[in-house]
């Protein structure tokens, strides 16, 4: 297991569709893994495949509660409902955080690291972390969404010593 190198603004594999996961083998449960930690080494929420230069269907979330670690692999938003207006921000984009507008409430299936089909029920903070690394998945980054005048660069902590 180790810590992968992140993909940064202005890196064009952020722009990119991931393909399907065909076959769920052992270098795909090591890439989860693997991002799991990079994810917690930076204290965020979710990470996609294409965010660590890996263009397959892959997400890993985690809101550090019992319970709240996923891995999914090939997700499929298929239900949404309501809207809620979010702070967000991204480990692609160090220190950029804005408002967008996320579904309240989705519906997503996908495969676990068994193969196994899982449907997921999401609100609130889940379903907005299910949507923004879905969107990556497919090219999209929150930066797109982000509504006019709210977009913020915060600086890093050292910087502000």
């Amino acid at each position: 297991m180790a810590i992968r190198n992140l993909r940064y603004e202005g890196d064009e594999i952020l722009s990119k569709r991931a393909r399907e996961i065909e076959v769920i083998d052992d270098k795909i449960k090591e890439l989860a893994q693997d991002m799991i930690e990079t994810m917690h080494k930076w204290d965020g929420v979710g990470l996609a495949g294409p965010q660590v230069g890996v263009l397959k269907r892959i997400i890993v979330i985690d809101l550090y509660e019992e319970g709240m670690q996923f891995v999914l692999i090939n997700p499929v938003l298929v239900k949404a409902k309501g809207v809620q207006e979010v702070d967000e921000g991204c480990l692609s984009f160090p220190n950029k955080f804005g408002k967008v507008e996320r579904p309240k409430e989705v519906v997503v299936e996908a495969l676990d690291l068994d193969g196994k089909k899982v449907k997921l029920k999401a609100k609130d903070l889940l379903a907005q972390a299910l949507c923004h690394e879905i969107d990556h998945l497919d090219g999209h980054v929150f930066v797109e969404i982000v509504k006019p005048g709210t977009l913020e660069t915060m600086k890093p902590k050292q910087e502000e010593e």
